[in-house]
Protein backbone atom coordinates (compact mmCIF):
# COMPACT_ATOMS: atom_id res chain seq x y z
CA UNK A 1 0.00 0.00 0.00
CA UNK A 2 1.30 3.44 -0.94
CA UNK A 3 1.06 5.93 1.89
CA UNK A 4 2.12 9.54 1.72
CA UNK A 5 2.90 10.83 5.18
CA UNK A 6 2.54 14.57 5.67
CA UNK A 7 3.75 16.80 8.48
CA UNK A 8 4.74 14.31 11.18
CA UNK A 9 4.02 15.35 14.74
CA UNK A 10 6.54 17.90 15.93
CA UNK A 11 6.95 16.98 19.55
CA UNK A 12 8.77 19.30 21.87
CA UNK A 13 11.74 16.98 22.26
CA UNK A 14 14.73 18.51 23.93
CA UNK A 15 12.85 21.49 25.36
CA UNK A 16 14.45 22.83 28.51
CA UNK A 17 12.16 22.72 31.51
CA UNK A 18 11.75 26.07 33.24
CA UNK A 19 11.69 25.55 36.99
CA UNK A 20 11.33 28.03 39.81
CA UNK A 21 12.50 28.10 43.39
CA UNK A 22 16.31 27.91 43.46
CA UNK A 23 16.41 26.12 40.10
CA UNK A 24 17.93 27.47 36.93
CA UNK A 25 15.55 28.85 34.28
CA UNK A 26 16.33 28.61 30.54
CA UNK A 27 17.73 32.14 30.62
CA UNK A 28 20.21 31.08 33.31
CA UNK A 29 18.70 33.29 36.01
CA UNK A 30 17.68 32.06 39.44
CA UNK A 31 14.13 32.54 40.68
CA UNK A 32 13.95 32.72 44.46
CA UNK A 33 10.55 31.58 45.73
CA UNK A 34 8.73 29.97 48.61
CA UNK A 35 8.40 26.21 49.05
CA UNK A 36 4.76 26.26 47.90
CA UNK A 37 2.72 27.59 45.01
CA UNK A 38 -0.71 29.09 45.55
CA UNK A 39 -3.41 27.65 43.35
CA UNK A 40 -7.19 27.26 43.02
CA UNK A 41 -9.26 24.07 43.11
CA UNK A 42 -12.11 23.32 40.77
CA UNK A 43 -14.50 24.32 43.55
CA UNK A 44 -12.80 27.72 43.82
CA UNK A 45 -10.93 27.09 47.07
CA UNK A 46 -7.36 28.22 47.62
CA UNK A 47 -4.76 25.48 47.97
CA UNK A 48 -0.99 25.39 48.39
CA UNK A 49 0.95 23.08 46.09
CA UNK A 50 4.34 21.84 47.22
CA UNK A 51 6.97 23.29 44.91
CA UNK A 52 9.01 20.10 45.08
CA UNK A 53 6.10 18.20 43.54
CA UNK A 54 5.79 20.77 40.77
CA UNK A 55 9.51 20.48 40.09
CA UNK A 56 9.21 16.69 39.97
CA UNK A 57 6.37 16.96 37.45
CA UNK A 58 8.35 19.43 35.35
CA UNK A 59 11.40 17.18 35.26
CA UNK A 60 9.29 14.25 34.07
CA UNK A 61 7.87 16.08 31.06
CA UNK A 62 8.96 15.77 27.48
CA UNK A 63 7.50 19.24 27.08
CA UNK A 64 7.88 22.14 29.49
CA UNK A 65 6.45 23.73 32.64
CA UNK A 66 5.96 27.49 32.98
CA UNK A 67 5.20 29.26 36.26
CA UNK A 68 4.51 32.92 37.05
CA UNK A 69 7.80 34.80 36.90
CA UNK A 70 9.32 32.52 34.27
CA UNK A 71 10.58 34.19 31.14
CA UNK A 72 8.05 32.56 28.80
CA UNK A 73 5.06 32.56 31.17
CA UNK A 74 3.37 35.69 29.84
CA UNK A 75 3.66 34.33 26.30
CA UNK A 76 2.34 30.82 26.88
CA UNK A 77 -0.57 31.88 29.11
CA UNK A 78 -2.06 34.09 26.38
CA UNK A 79 -5.11 33.00 24.44
CA UNK A 80 -6.58 34.30 21.18
CA UNK A 81 -9.20 36.70 22.59
CA UNK A 82 -7.51 39.77 24.03
CA UNK A 83 -10.55 40.26 26.27
CA UNK A 84 -9.30 37.30 28.31
CA UNK A 85 -6.33 37.97 30.60
CA UNK A 86 -6.00 35.17 33.12
CA UNK A 87 -3.08 33.86 35.13
CA UNK A 88 -2.87 30.10 35.67
CA UNK A 89 -0.78 28.90 38.60
CA UNK A 90 1.08 26.69 36.11
CA UNK A 91 1.13 26.08 32.37
CA UNK A 92 2.08 22.59 31.23
CA UNK A 93 3.11 22.64 27.58
CA UNK A 94 2.75 18.99 26.72
CA UNK A 95 5.04 17.27 24.24
CA UNK A 96 3.45 13.82 24.34
CA UNK A 97 0.38 11.89 25.40
CA UNK A 98 2.29 10.80 28.48
CA UNK A 99 2.81 14.46 29.41
CA UNK A 100 -0.93 15.00 29.24
CA UNK A 101 -1.55 11.96 31.43
CA UNK A 102 1.00 13.12 34.02
CA UNK A 103 -0.49 16.62 34.11
CA UNK A 104 -4.05 15.30 34.49
CA UNK A 105 -3.01 12.96 37.29
CA UNK A 106 -1.19 15.79 39.08
CA UNK A 107 -4.21 18.08 38.82
CA UNK A 108 -6.69 15.37 39.76
CA UNK A 109 -4.80 14.33 42.88
CA UNK A 110 -4.91 17.95 44.08
CA UNK A 111 -8.37 18.85 42.76
CA UNK A 112 -6.88 21.70 40.75
CA UNK A 113 -8.95 23.82 38.42
CA UNK A 114 -8.01 22.64 34.91
CA UNK A 115 -8.19 24.41 31.56
CA UNK A 116 -7.26 22.72 28.29
CA UNK A 117 -5.81 24.86 25.51
CA UNK A 118 -5.40 23.80 21.90
CA UNK A 119 -5.74 26.85 19.66
CA UNK A 120 -7.00 28.95 22.58
CA UNK A 121 -9.96 30.22 20.56
CA UNK A 122 -12.70 29.88 23.15
CA UNK A 123 -14.62 33.17 22.95
CA UNK A 124 -15.47 33.22 26.68
CA UNK A 125 -11.95 32.09 27.64
CA UNK A 126 -12.57 28.51 28.73
CA UNK A 127 -9.11 27.44 27.53
CA UNK A 128 -7.45 29.30 30.40
CA UNK A 129 -8.09 30.03 34.07
CA UNK A 130 -6.96 32.04 37.06
CA UNK A 131 -5.00 30.05 39.62
CA UNK A 132 -5.40 26.60 38.08
CA UNK A 133 -3.46 24.43 35.66
CA UNK A 134 -3.49 25.16 31.95
CA UNK A 135 -2.79 22.01 29.93
CA UNK A 136 -1.41 23.39 26.67
CA UNK A 137 -1.45 21.03 23.67
CA UNK A 138 -0.12 23.54 21.14
CA UNK A 139 3.23 21.78 20.74
CA UNK A 140 1.41 18.60 19.66
CA UNK A 141 0.25 19.70 16.23
CA UNK A 142 1.20 17.03 13.72
CA UNK A 143 -1.04 15.79 10.90
CA UNK A 144 -0.53 12.42 9.21
CA UNK A 145 -2.54 11.83 6.03
CA UNK A 146 -3.13 8.32 4.72
CA UNK A 147 -4.00 8.92 1.08
CA UNK A 148 -5.16 5.36 0.36
CA UNK A 149 -7.40 5.09 3.41
CA UNK A 150 -8.53 8.72 3.03
CA UNK A 151 -7.97 9.46 6.70
CA UNK A 152 -6.04 12.01 8.72
CA UNK A 153 -4.55 11.39 12.16
CA UNK A 154 -4.38 14.80 13.82
CA UNK A 155 -2.69 15.63 17.11
CA UNK A 156 -4.88 17.36 19.69
CA UNK A 157 -3.06 20.70 19.53
CA UNK A 158 -3.19 21.07 15.75
CA UNK A 159 -4.91 24.03 14.15
CA UNK A 160 -7.53 23.87 11.42
CA UNK A 161 -4.94 25.30 9.04
CA UNK A 162 -2.66 22.34 9.73
CA UNK A 163 -5.51 19.96 8.90
CA UNK A 164 -6.65 21.82 5.78
CA UNK A 165 -3.12 22.23 4.47
CA UNK A 166 -2.19 18.59 4.92
CA UNK A 167 -5.41 17.25 3.38
CA UNK A 168 -5.66 19.71 0.48
CA UNK A 169 -2.11 18.84 -0.55
CA UNK A 170 -3.64 15.52 -1.70
CA UNK A 171 -6.93 17.00 -3.01
CA UNK A 172 -8.71 15.74 0.09
CA UNK A 173 -10.71 17.60 2.70
CA UNK A 174 -12.87 17.22 5.78
CA UNK A 175 -15.14 19.79 7.38
CA UNK A 176 -13.12 22.51 9.09
CA UNK A 177 -14.05 25.94 10.37
CA UNK A 178 -13.52 29.36 8.84
CA UNK A 179 -10.56 30.67 10.86
CA UNK A 180 -7.43 28.64 10.21
CA UNK A 181 -5.73 29.41 13.55
CA UNK A 182 -8.60 27.79 15.48
CA UNK A 183 -7.68 24.55 17.27
CA UNK A 184 -9.10 21.27 15.99
CA UNK A 185 -9.89 20.12 19.55
CA UNK A 186 -12.52 22.56 20.77
CA UNK A 187 -13.84 22.97 17.23
CA UNK A 188 -14.48 19.25 16.79
CA UNK A 189 -15.68 18.40 20.29
CA UNK A 190 -18.45 20.99 20.07
CA UNK A 191 -19.70 19.76 16.70
CA UNK A 192 -17.59 21.46 14.04
CA UNK A 193 -19.29 23.63 11.40
CA UNK A 194 -17.67 24.81 8.20
CA UNK A 195 -18.12 25.56 4.54
CA UNK A 196 -18.53 21.86 3.64
CA UNK A 197 -20.80 20.67 6.48
CA UNK A 198 -23.80 20.49 4.16
CA UNK A 199 -21.82 18.24 1.81
CA UNK A 200 -19.74 16.15 4.22
CA UNK A 201 -21.47 16.60 7.56
CA UNK A 202 -20.13 18.25 10.70
CA UNK A 203 -16.61 17.54 11.91
CA UNK A 204 -18.02 15.02 14.40
CA UNK A 205 -19.75 13.20 11.55
CA UNK A 206 -16.32 12.65 10.01
CA UNK A 207 -14.61 11.62 13.24
CA UNK A 208 -13.65 7.94 13.11
CA UNK A 209 -11.74 7.61 16.39
CA UNK A 210 -10.02 9.60 19.11
CA UNK A 211 -7.43 9.11 21.83
CA UNK A 212 -8.69 10.47 25.15
CA UNK A 213 -6.88 11.03 28.45
CA UNK A 214 -9.59 10.69 31.08
CA UNK A 215 -9.75 12.28 34.53
CA UNK A 216 -7.67 9.51 36.11
CA UNK A 217 -4.91 9.93 33.53
CA UNK A 218 -5.91 6.74 31.72
CA UNK A 219 -5.36 6.80 27.96
CA UNK A 220 -8.32 5.34 26.06
CA UNK A 221 -9.18 4.81 22.43
CA UNK A 222 -12.71 5.89 21.57
CA UNK A 223 -14.52 4.74 18.44
CA UNK A 224 -17.65 2.85 17.47
CA UNK A 225 -15.80 -0.34 18.37
CA UNK A 226 -13.95 0.81 21.52
CA UNK A 227 -15.45 2.73 24.43
CA UNK A 228 -18.43 3.56 22.27
CA UNK A 229 -20.17 5.50 25.05
CA UNK A 230 -17.21 7.86 25.31
CA UNK A 231 -17.05 8.19 21.52
CA UNK A 232 -20.74 9.12 21.43
CA UNK A 233 -20.25 11.75 24.13
CA UNK A 234 -17.19 13.54 22.73
CA UNK A 235 -19.02 14.10 19.45
CA UNK A 236 -20.76 17.28 20.55
CA UNK A 237 -20.33 17.00 24.32
CA UNK A 238 -17.24 19.19 24.38
CA UNK A 239 -14.29 18.74 26.70
CA UNK A 240 -16.37 17.27 29.53
CA UNK A 241 -14.85 13.79 29.42
CA UNK A 242 -11.12 14.17 29.02
CA UNK A 243 -8.30 15.63 26.95
CA UNK A 244 -8.32 14.45 23.35
CA UNK A 245 -4.74 14.02 22.18
CA UNK A 246 -5.52 12.62 18.73
CA UNK A 247 -8.39 12.77 16.26
CA UNK A 248 -8.83 10.48 13.26
CA UNK A 249 -10.95 12.04 10.52
CA UNK A 250 -12.49 10.70 7.34
CA UNK A 251 -11.28 12.64 4.29
CA UNK A 252 -13.14 13.21 1.03
CA UNK A 253 -11.88 13.76 -2.52
CA UNK A 254 -12.07 17.48 -3.22
CA UNK A 255 -11.35 20.00 -5.95
CA UNK A 256 -9.29 22.69 -4.19
CA UNK A 257 -10.83 25.26 -6.54
CA UNK A 258 -14.48 25.95 -5.69
CA UNK A 259 -17.08 28.13 -7.38
CA UNK A 260 -17.79 31.10 -5.18
CA UNK A 261 -16.95 34.58 -3.99
CA UNK A 262 -18.54 37.53 -2.22
CA UNK A 263 -21.47 39.64 -3.43
CA UNK A 264 -22.21 43.05 -1.90
CA UNK A 265 -25.57 44.85 -1.72
CA UNK A 266 -26.80 48.04 -0.13
CA UNK A 267 -28.32 47.42 3.27
CA UNK A 268 -31.73 48.68 2.15
CA UNK A 269 -32.01 45.42 0.17
CA UNK A 270 -31.35 43.23 3.24
CA UNK A 271 -34.99 42.55 4.10
CA UNK A 272 -35.90 41.57 0.54
CA UNK A 273 -32.79 39.45 0.27
CA UNK A 274 -33.55 37.45 3.41
CA UNK A 275 -37.05 36.70 2.10
CA UNK A 276 -35.47 35.56 -1.16
CA UNK A 277 -32.83 33.57 0.75
CA UNK A 278 -35.43 31.70 2.80
CA UNK A 279 -36.98 30.36 -0.41
CA UNK A 280 -33.73 29.98 -2.34
CA UNK A 281 -32.30 27.81 0.43
CA UNK A 282 -35.01 25.20 -0.22
CA UNK A 283 -33.62 24.68 -3.73
CA UNK A 284 -29.94 24.35 -2.85
CA UNK A 285 -28.02 21.06 -3.13
CA UNK A 286 -25.58 19.86 -0.49
CA UNK A 287 -22.63 21.32 -2.40
CA UNK A 288 -23.90 24.86 -1.82
CA UNK A 289 -23.02 27.06 1.12
CA UNK A 290 -24.59 30.53 0.97
CA UNK A 291 -24.01 32.75 3.98
CA UNK A 292 -25.34 36.34 4.27
CA UNK A 293 -23.50 38.76 6.53
CA UNK A 294 -24.27 42.25 7.77
CA UNK A 295 -21.06 44.25 7.83
CA UNK A 296 -20.13 47.90 8.29
CA UNK A 297 -17.99 49.57 5.67
CA UNK A 298 -16.31 52.86 6.59
CA UNK A 299 -17.11 54.36 3.19
CA UNK A 300 -20.47 52.76 2.44
CA UNK A 301 -21.98 52.27 5.89
CA UNK A 302 -24.01 49.11 6.60
CA UNK A 303 -23.67 46.59 3.80
CA UNK A 304 -25.15 43.16 3.07
CA UNK A 305 -22.44 40.73 2.01
CA UNK A 306 -23.23 37.23 0.73
CA UNK A 307 -20.47 34.63 0.71
CA UNK A 308 -20.88 31.71 -1.71
CA UNK A 309 -18.94 28.46 -1.70
CA UNK A 310 -20.08 25.77 -4.13
CA UNK A 311 -17.97 22.65 -3.53
CA UNK A 312 -18.78 20.83 -6.74
CA UNK A 313 -18.70 21.13 -10.51
CA UNK A 314 -18.25 24.79 -11.41
CA UNK A 315 -20.72 24.75 -14.30
CA UNK A 316 -23.35 23.19 -12.06
CA UNK A 317 -22.57 25.79 -9.40
CA UNK A 318 -23.02 28.62 -11.88
CA UNK A 319 -26.43 27.24 -12.82
CA UNK A 320 -27.50 26.74 -9.21
CA UNK A 321 -26.43 30.27 -8.24
CA UNK A 322 -28.01 31.98 -11.24
CA UNK A 323 -31.07 33.19 -9.25
CA UNK A 324 -28.75 34.63 -6.60
CA UNK A 325 -26.62 36.42 -9.18
CA UNK A 326 -29.79 37.87 -10.70
CA UNK A 327 -31.11 39.16 -7.36
CA UNK A 328 -31.35 42.88 -6.81
CA UNK A 329 -28.71 45.45 -7.68
CA UNK A 330 -25.21 44.63 -6.49
CA UNK A 331 -22.75 47.21 -5.27
CA UNK A 332 -19.85 44.95 -6.24
CA UNK A 333 -18.59 41.37 -6.30
CA UNK A 334 -18.79 38.39 -8.61
CA UNK A 335 -18.69 34.61 -8.52
CA UNK A 336 -16.09 32.39 -10.15
CA UNK A 337 -13.28 29.96 -9.48
CA UNK A 338 -11.81 30.56 -6.02
CA UNK A 339 -9.09 28.76 -4.08
CA UNK A 340 -10.78 26.92 -1.21
CA UNK A 341 -7.69 27.34 0.95
CA UNK A 342 -7.69 31.06 0.26
CA UNK A 343 -11.33 31.19 1.28
CA UNK A 344 -10.54 29.22 4.45
CA UNK A 345 -7.97 31.83 5.51
CA UNK A 346 -9.78 34.94 4.29
CA UNK A 347 -10.71 36.27 7.76
CA UNK A 348 -7.56 35.18 9.60
CA UNK A 349 -6.09 38.68 9.67
CA UNK A 350 -9.33 40.36 10.70
CA UNK A 351 -9.64 37.89 13.60
CA UNK A 352 -5.98 37.93 14.58
CA UNK A 353 -4.60 36.93 17.97
CA UNK A 354 -4.82 39.62 20.62
CA UNK A 355 -7.83 41.51 19.28
CA UNK A 356 -10.81 42.16 21.53
CA UNK A 357 -13.80 39.95 20.62
CA UNK A 358 -17.29 39.40 21.94
CA UNK A 359 -19.94 37.14 20.44
CA UNK A 360 -23.35 35.66 21.04
CA UNK A 361 -25.14 33.27 18.71
CA UNK A 362 -28.18 31.08 18.26
CA UNK A 363 -29.84 28.62 15.89
CA UNK A 364 -32.71 29.30 13.51
CA UNK A 365 -34.89 26.43 12.32
CA UNK A 366 -36.33 28.74 9.66
CA UNK A 367 -36.44 32.38 8.65
CA UNK A 368 -39.82 33.94 9.40
CA UNK A 369 -41.26 37.39 8.82
CA UNK A 370 -40.75 38.18 12.48
CA UNK A 371 -37.15 36.95 12.66
CA UNK A 372 -36.21 38.83 9.48
CA UNK A 373 -37.77 42.00 10.89
CA UNK A 374 -35.76 41.54 14.09
CA UNK A 375 -32.50 40.98 12.18
CA UNK A 376 -32.82 43.95 9.87
CA UNK A 377 -34.61 46.35 12.18
CA UNK A 378 -32.17 46.06 15.07
CA UNK A 379 -28.85 46.15 13.20
CA UNK A 380 -26.93 49.18 14.45
CA UNK A 381 -24.22 49.43 11.83
CA UNK A 382 -21.21 51.27 13.20
CA UNK A 383 -22.00 50.15 16.77
CA UNK A 384 -22.40 46.51 15.72
CA UNK A 385 -20.29 45.92 12.62
CA UNK A 386 -20.51 42.17 12.01
CA UNK A 387 -23.25 39.52 12.01
CA UNK A 388 -23.23 36.32 9.98
CA UNK A 389 -25.03 33.14 9.05
CA UNK A 390 -23.53 29.66 9.11
CA UNK A 391 -25.44 27.62 6.54
CA UNK A 392 -26.49 24.24 7.93
CA UNK A 393 -28.68 21.37 6.76
CA UNK A 394 -27.82 18.94 3.99
CA UNK A 395 -25.73 15.98 5.15
CA UNK A 396 -25.49 17.29 8.71
CA UNK A 397 -29.29 17.22 8.99
CA UNK A 398 -29.54 13.59 7.91
CA UNK A 399 -27.98 12.35 11.15
CA UNK A 400 -30.34 11.38 13.96
CA UNK A 401 -30.36 13.81 16.92
CA UNK A 402 -29.34 11.02 19.32
CA UNK A 403 -26.68 9.45 17.07
CA UNK A 404 -24.10 11.78 18.65
CA UNK A 405 -24.22 14.06 21.67
CA UNK A 406 -24.83 17.04 19.36
CA UNK A 407 -28.64 17.22 19.09
CA UNK A 408 -29.28 20.18 16.76
CA UNK A 409 -29.81 18.35 13.49
CA UNK A 410 -32.97 20.13 12.35
CA UNK A 411 -31.64 23.71 12.36
CA UNK A 412 -31.08 25.59 9.10
CA UNK A 413 -28.75 28.35 10.27
CA UNK A 414 -26.44 29.38 13.05
CA UNK A 415 -26.52 33.14 13.47
CA UNK A 416 -23.53 34.88 14.99
CA UNK A 417 -23.57 38.40 16.44
CA UNK A 418 -20.03 39.61 16.88
CA UNK A 419 -17.84 42.63 17.41
CA UNK A 420 -14.07 43.04 17.16
CA UNK A 421 -12.17 46.11 18.30
CA UNK A 422 -8.80 47.26 19.60
CA UNK A 423 -9.41 49.90 22.26
CA UNK A 424 -10.32 48.49 25.70
CA UNK A 425 -12.10 51.77 26.49
CA UNK A 426 -14.76 50.75 23.95
CA UNK A 427 -15.42 47.33 25.47
CA UNK A 428 -18.52 48.17 27.52
CA UNK A 429 -20.20 49.89 24.59
CA UNK A 430 -19.35 47.11 22.15
CA UNK A 431 -20.52 44.34 24.45
CA UNK A 432 -23.75 46.18 25.21
CA UNK A 433 -24.50 46.50 21.47
CA UNK A 434 -24.03 42.76 20.90
CA UNK A 435 -26.24 41.93 23.86
CA UNK A 436 -28.92 44.38 22.76
CA UNK A 437 -29.12 42.86 19.28
CA UNK A 438 -29.06 39.32 20.67
CA UNK A 439 -31.93 40.14 23.05
CA UNK A 440 -34.05 41.19 20.07
CA UNK A 441 -33.30 37.95 18.20
CA UNK A 442 -33.25 35.43 21.03
CA UNK A 443 -37.04 34.85 21.04
CA UNK A 444 -36.76 33.57 17.45
CA UNK A 445 -33.83 31.23 18.15
CA UNK A 446 -33.87 27.63 19.29
CA UNK A 447 -30.70 26.52 21.05
CA UNK A 448 -27.12 27.58 20.45
CA UNK A 449 -23.72 26.35 19.38
CA UNK A 450 -21.80 25.56 22.57
CA UNK A 451 -18.43 26.43 21.00
CA UNK A 452 -19.42 30.08 20.77
CA UNK A 453 -21.43 30.75 23.91
CA UNK A 454 -20.80 31.14 27.62
CA UNK A 455 -23.76 29.41 29.20
CA UNK A 456 -25.31 28.52 32.57
CA UNK A 457 -25.93 24.99 33.84
CA UNK A 458 -29.65 25.42 33.15
CA UNK A 459 -29.03 26.58 29.57
CA UNK A 460 -26.54 23.77 28.96
CA UNK A 461 -29.02 21.17 30.17
CA UNK A 462 -31.73 22.57 27.91
CA UNK A 463 -29.41 22.92 24.95
CA UNK A 464 -28.46 19.23 24.99
CA UNK A 465 -32.14 18.36 25.35
CA UNK A 466 -32.95 14.66 25.42
CA UNK A 467 -29.26 13.77 25.12
CA UNK A 468 -28.43 15.32 28.49
CA UNK A 469 -29.27 12.32 30.75
CA UNK A 470 -27.02 10.08 28.66
CA UNK A 471 -24.24 12.69 28.85
CA UNK A 472 -24.55 12.64 32.65
CA UNK A 473 -24.11 8.86 32.65
CA UNK A 474 -20.92 9.16 30.61
CA UNK A 475 -19.70 12.02 32.80
CA UNK A 476 -20.30 9.92 35.92
CA UNK A 477 -18.19 7.14 34.46
CA UNK A 478 -15.23 9.09 33.10
CA UNK A 479 -15.13 12.30 35.18
CA UNK A 480 -17.16 11.84 38.38
CA UNK A 481 -15.31 14.66 40.19
CA UNK A 482 -15.88 17.15 37.35
CA UNK A 483 -12.17 17.79 36.85
CA UNK A 484 -12.98 18.96 33.32
CA UNK A 485 -15.50 21.69 34.05
CA UNK A 486 -14.37 24.63 31.93
CA UNK A 487 -16.67 23.80 29.02
CA UNK A 488 -20.41 23.53 28.36
CA UNK A 489 -20.38 21.66 31.61
CA UNK A 490 -22.33 18.49 32.24
CA UNK A 491 -22.72 18.07 35.98
CA UNK A 492 -21.90 14.59 37.39
CA UNK A 493 -24.40 13.12 39.84
CA UNK A 494 -22.19 10.65 41.74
Amino acid sequence: MHRRKFCKTALAAGLTVALTGCDISPSGTKNQASSTINAITGAGNEVSIERAAVTELAESLQGSMHLPGDEAYDVVRKVWNGMIDKHPAMVVQCGSVNDVSLAVQFAGQRNLLVAVKGGGHSFPGKSTCDGGMMIDLSQMHGVDVDVDAKTARVAGGALLGHLDGAALAHNLVTTAGIVSHTGVGGFTLGGGMGRTDRLHGLAIDNLLAATVVTATGEVLRASDAENADLFWAIRGGGGNFGVVTEFVYRLHPFNPSVYGGNLFYSFDQARDFLHFYAEFNETLPDEASVEPQFVFDDSRGPVLMVEVCYAGDHAAGEQVMAPLVAFGKRLSGELGAVSYQQMQTSVDAMLAHGGLYYLKSGFFIELTEASIDAMVGNFEGDHLPFTWFQHLGGASARVAPDATAYPHRNVRFNYGIMDAWGDPAESDMRIAAVRRYYKALEPHMKGFYTNLNDDTEKKTRGNFGENYPRLVEVKNRYDPTNLFRLNANVQPTV
